[in-house]
């Protein structure tokens, strides 16, 4: 089978624009709660978790490290952690307890009431990711949902549910980078800290 390159090309594009316009269209309203939410969560003193598998595991990782390093600005970190790279402590719960409480077990441990978790899912249906979030409701602490086709499990257990309008798997995940971003890009400009020459001032 051959493959008519400028075809694909188009056609890749085509895609991605009408799921971002779809996406722009439908999820400011959710996409502005879960932004006050960490803003609030943040001036409170806790943290956001981030959790996910694979391709969105590296959602998770990428986002978090945004925060505690920088993401446009250079300013003081921001307090965030994707449960998704301690390899001990990956293959000590799922060799002790079961790849299903993956990120539970770490919540439990980690987590505090005034937290945020944002749980990254394009099915909404991973058993791991849906653990973490219902021992997050347990602990007091305000559940976010990244997902996309019909939400899946997770959405009911949302908080705050951010569902990409796409079937498609690579499309849900570009969208879900992008609105990670544009969280890391409110909590630079709405925590107001930036350092310059080592000093501390207000955006």
């Amino acid at each position: 089978m051959t493959i008519s390159y400028p075809a694909f090309w188009q056609s890749e594009f085509d895609e991605h624009e009408a799921v971002a316009k779809a996406t722009r269209q439908a999820l400011l309203e959710p996409f502005e709660e879960m932004a006050m939410a960490a803003v609030a969560c943040i001036k409170g003193g806790g943290k956001i978790m981030f959790i996910g598998n694979g391709g969105s595991a590296a959602d998770a990782q990428h986002l978090a490290t945004e925060l505690t390093v920088r993401y446009k600005t250079d300013r003081l970190p921001i307090a965030a952690i994707a449960l998704t790279t301690d390899t001990s402590a990956l293959t000590a719960i799922g060799n002790d307890f079961g790849f299903e409480q993956l990120f539970a077990r770490q919540v439990s441990a980690l987590g505090k009431k005034g937290d945020l978790l944002i749980c990254i899912s394009t099915s909404g249906n991973s058993k791991n990711v849906i653990n973490a979030m219902v021992e997050a409701r347990k602990m007091g602490i305000i559940t976010v949902g990244f997902t996309g086709k019909t939400g899946g499990e997770l959405a009911p257990l949302c908080d705050i549910l951010l569902n990409v309008p796409s079937t498609t798997t690579a499309r849900i995940q570009e969208m879900h980078i992008t609105l990670g971003q544009m969280l890391c890009g409110v909590l630079e400009i709405n925590l107001g800290l930036v350092t310059v020459a080592g000093k501390v001032k207000s955006a």
